[in-house]
């Protein structure tokens, strides 16, 4: 018997992730252990976010020279579309062939970015300064991206394995949030089911 309190969407929904709940498990601790080994070895894993991050691009680019090639009968300007696609399939390619020296540059990419968004962070910060109190904290955010931005193009592996640690940090606490959120779906659905 269903409780009525309880919507038959989230009984269907709950009762599925709870039949799956060992994916959610595997996935949690999938991410503990790429987090852990990226712990213990930081360039390793760098080396495999390039790889992963090439991958996507060269699917990205795959996918937008079919578009390309789809839209072409509808008389549209295609070039940007193709001018993407080979972009995308010329840096995956390169990344996956030489997963090293594009992880370099996928850094310099990401520094420039930081300080980019640091120097408009300190701009807010100065513009606000008249309307709310405690701007400084702002423009403060703003200096430690350009500062973050500035130390990763000057020392790149520091800046890669620290970023790489992050994302370690990140994949852990995600693994464990699923690991927990597996074993509620468990329990879950082995309530659901006495219910019914």
């Amino acid at each position: 018997m269903q409780n009525s309190s309880v919507s038959p969407i989230t009984l269907a929904l709950a009762s599925h992730l709870g039949r799956h709940w060992i994916w959610l498990l595997l996935r949690g601790l999938l991410a503990v252990m790429f987090g852990i080994l990226a712990f213990r070895h930081p360039v390793a894993a760098g080396l495999s976010l390039a790889l992963l991050w090439g991958a996507w691009a060269l699917a990205e680019g795959v996918v937008l020279l079919i578009t390309a090639w789809q839209a072409r009968v509808s008389g549209r300007s295609v070039w940007p579309l193709v001018a993407m696609g080979i972009l995308g399939v010329a840096a995956g390619g390169l990344t996956l062939l030489v997963p090293a020296a594009t992880a370099a540059a996928l850094l310099a990419v990401m520094a420039a970015w930081s300080m980019a968004t640091g120097v408009l962070t300190m701009i807010t910060a100065i513009r606000i300064r008249k309307e709310i109190e405690g701007e400084w904290l702002l423009g403060l955010s703003g200096l430690l991206s350009v500062v973050f931005g500035v130390a990763v193009l000057l020392n790149p592996t520091a800046g890669g394995i620290t970023i790489v640690w992050l994302i370690a940090s990140w994949a852990v606490l995600i693994g464990i949030v699923l690991i927990f959120f597996a074993v509620r779906m468990r329990g879950l659905a082995r309530r659901i089911g006495e219910a019914k």
